[in-house]
């Protein structure tokens, strides 16, 4: 099943997924509905936050980079309805992020080449299957 996911600077050296931090986790959203997706990126660029592209992928491989990185992937289904207020985080950014600076220097999150590396390998195992 393909998802999409928010990517920073898709592409080049410095990219980055996309993700949330809630109760000391950190939380990776995977669209089911790229419609909802990016709505998503405008709510982040509404509040003067750098804006993600919208990239489709294999919920498989995003949930096996999830593991390896030990980070959550939550997956919001198209007309997904939340609940809680940590469940309306999935459809509507928080009010504050962390600064673009910081997110690869915060000490929870891994290693930037190690992230880029495992991004790429699922781009390059999704173009083989297409």
């Amino acid at each position: 099943m393909l998802v999409h996911v928010l990517l920073y600077e898709a592409g080049t050296e410095s990219e980055g997924i996309h993700s949330l931090e809630l109760k000391g986790s950190t939380v990776i959203l995977m669209f089911q509905d790229r419609d909802d997706a990016e709505r998503y990126c405008g709510l982040l660029e509404a509040q003067d936050f750098p804006t993600p592209s919208v990239e489709e992928l294999t919920r498989v491989d995003i949930e096996a980079f999830c593991v390896e990185a030990g980070y959550e992937a939550r997956f919001v289904e198209k007309g997904f309805i939340p609940s809680t207020d940590e469940e309306r985080l999935m459809i509507s950014p928080p009010l504050s992020n962390l600064e673009v600076g910081n997110w690869n220097n915060q000490e929870n999150i891994i290693d930037k080449s190690t992230s880029n590396d495992q991004l790429d390998d699922i781009k390059k195992r999704l173009e083989n299957l297409l």
